[in-house]
């Protein structure tokens, strides 16, 4: 006969008097295990244990199971218990009493800590746990299923104005570089017209070919993101400092591709029929060329603030860059006459500013963005695998734009600077559609895969980003088309040009006015990781367009034809993207997360 003393929390301690053949059924099930259990020789040899009395405290956590006891599931608890490490200190406590012994001297049976769901009790109390564990759990899953569709339930309205509250910020990652070309266009062309020319070829070798190292600010958003969600500081700014230097070594990279590329690059753009514009544009691209270490350190930097849900770092940056650009430029072309390379000093100093800031921006928040260590081969790997996509992407997107001015470059001079001072206005408004893909990428994955998964939320959210991307759609398209139509000598006082620029103002307009809601579209297959597809059309809209602008250019279309071939890829780009989010089989209405998830890609 043995003695067995268990704790029931509002029943106090019962004491039960049981021989083995009296014991009721599951307690008879349960010492027949724990028997078969002992009767292995390791266990003989271990010292006896002294048993614990327990209290059990209800909690909707799942109760702590003892490892070296395999005793059967009770037959009244709904779902088998699970080991759980936040439970231990909430769902039981444990308390050690000196004269609570158990001996058997007959068959050397040794007392186990075991778990709540394995006590030795009556009936009615393992029903009481049952139901009382069951009805807590339901309430929890009901609290979470209430919070799901409270925010579903939001008005377009709220979610607008959270859109607008989290972007406006934001904005200056992307408005500073072509804030300030737009400032030197329009400060070079009150000069000459040869150097205004001049700055379209040498406009794709400064900016265009910078945005292919976008990855790097998509790659650090998600590691530091990721790094923060872990409240591990040191990871932080482990993942900084590998950004950091890999910045570097790309920002030095570009400036000896500058140095002794340069010019080669310029002639392949312009061409040979014009010659004459080579010797302005080089002076432009090896002065700002000066700045590529430091624009992609502060490209690194910037995103990290990002990262850190620090959007106001970024607008300080753009404030002081825009600032000093355009103080910049007024003195060195307009008063000093320095022309082109006064334009391109200007700008390389703000750029330098700027990235200074940033730096200084994440030394505030307690890192040191100074500090830079080389990334393992793995690491590498892994942020090439992160911006992989992004990178296919912007690659294509910059091979376009790259297109549009090769074939305006060979068209002529005056061709040539109408269509600078067109393209530069229209990335002047487009960028204003960027912080939509943002916001996309930040709120859509806590509903596509989140706790609170909402397929519903996520497409009123989508429908949101719309409504501002149209809105901001209409709104630049007038505003863009009416500068250069009632204002064109803000750019340049050249007839020609002037004419030139009135030509494409259709054309301009219908492919702005969609360039928002693309940016929105875009962002939210990012968010739902839908990757390849991204990859794929993209691909499949520039080989469309290239062959479109081919096939213009060379029937004598003339500067329309190109701006009519950039139409067409805006579109294609919307309408892939739209039909893809729309489909029964899109990421907003499969309820298969399998079949968009990646292994080795992430999105931030």
């Amino acid at each position: 006969m043995e003695n067995v003393q268990m704790g029931s929390q509002g029943k106090g301690s019962t004491l039960l008097n049981a021989h083995n053949s009296d014991l009721r059924f599951g307690v008879e099930v349960s010492l027949l295990q724990i028997h078969r259990h002992n009767q292995n020789p390791r266990e003989e040899k271990q010292a006896k244990m002294q048993a614990k009395p327990k209290t059990l405290t209800h909690s909707s956590f799942p109760p702590l199971q003892n490892p070296n006891l395999k005793l059967s599931p009770p037959i009244l608890w709904l779902r088998k218990p699970t080991f759980s490490i936040p439970s231990f200190h909430r769902s039981i406590s444990l308390s050690c009493s000196p004269n609570f012994k158990t001996q058997n001297r007959s068959s050397n049976l040794k007392s186990y800590c075991i778990s709540p769901s394995q006590e030795l009790s009556f009936e009615s109390n393992e029903a009481l746990v049952g139901e009382k564990n069951e009805e807590e759990t339901e309430e929890e899953e009901t609290r979470v299923e209430i919070k799901g569709e409270g925010l579903a339930n939001q008005s377009i309205w709220n979610q607008i104005k959270e859109i607008v509250k989290f972007t406006g910020p934001a904005t200056g990652l992307w408005i500073c570089g072509p804030l300030m070309s737009l400032i030197d266009t329009a400060v070079i062309g009150q000069g000459s017209s040869i150097e205004l020319a001049a700055l379209g070829p040498a406009t794709v070798v400064c900016d265009y070919m910078g945005y292919l190292f976008m990855f790097l600010s998509i790659a650090t958003s998600n590691l530091v993101a990721t790094s923060l969600a872990k409240q591990d500081k040191n990871e932080v700014q482990h993942q900084i400092s590998n950004l950091l230097f890999i910045g570097l070594i790309c920002g030095f990279l570009m400036l000896f591709f500058t140095i002794f590329c340069g010019s080669w690059a310029l002639t392949a753009f312009s061409g040979p029929k014009n010659a004459h514009l080579i010797p302005s544009g080089n002076t432009y691209i090896q002065i700002r060329g000066l700045a590529w270490p430091a624009v992609l350190v502060g490209w690194v930097a910037q995103s990290a603030s990002l990262g850190m849900k620090d959007s106001w770092g970024p607008l300080k940056a753009l404030a002081a860059a825009t600032a000093i650009n355009g103080i910049g430029d007024v003195v060195l072309c307009i008063f000093l006459g320095y022309g082109i390379a006064g334009a391109a000093w200007a700008t390389m100093v703000s750029q330098v500013v700027a990235a200074y800031m940033m730096i200084e921006a994440l030394n505030k928040k307690g890192y040191n963005a100074f500090a830079i260590s080389i990334p393992s081969l793995n690491e590498l790997l892994t942020v090439l695998a992160l911006a992989a996509p992004v990178f296919v992407t912007l690659m294509l997107k910059v091979a376009f734009y790259s297109l549009l001015i090769y074939f305006a470059t060979s068209m002529g001079t005056h061709t040539v600077a109408a269509h600078q001072v067109m393209l530069q206005t229209f990335s002047m408004c487009t960028v204003w559609g960027e912080p939509l893909s943002q916001t996309a990428q930040s709120f859509m994955p806590e509903l596509i895969y989140g706790v609170n998964r909402n397929l519903a939320k996520a497409r009123m959210l989508l429908k949101s980003l719309l409504t501002i991307g149209a809105t901001f759609g209409l709104v630049l398209g007038i505003i863009g088309t009416g500068v250069p139509r009632f204002f064109p000598n803000i750019f340049t006082p050249d007839q020609k040009v002037i004419q030139e620029m009135h030509m494409v103002l259709l054309p301009y307009f219908l492919a702005l006015a969609v360039t928002p809601s693309t940016h929105s579209l875009e962002g939210s297959l990012l968010a739902g990781r839908d990757l390849k597809f991204i990859s794929l059309s993209m691909s499949g809209c520039f080989a469309f367009a290239a062959l479109v602008l081919l096939l213009l250019s060379t029937r004598g279309y003339g500067l329309p034809g190109c701006w009519f071939a950039l139409v067409g890829f805006q579109w294609a780009r919307f309408s892939l993207a739209l039909q893809r989010l729309l489909s029964p089989n899109g990421i907003l209405y499969s309820e298969d997360l399998g079949r968009y998830e990646s292994k080795k890609l992430r999105v931030a």
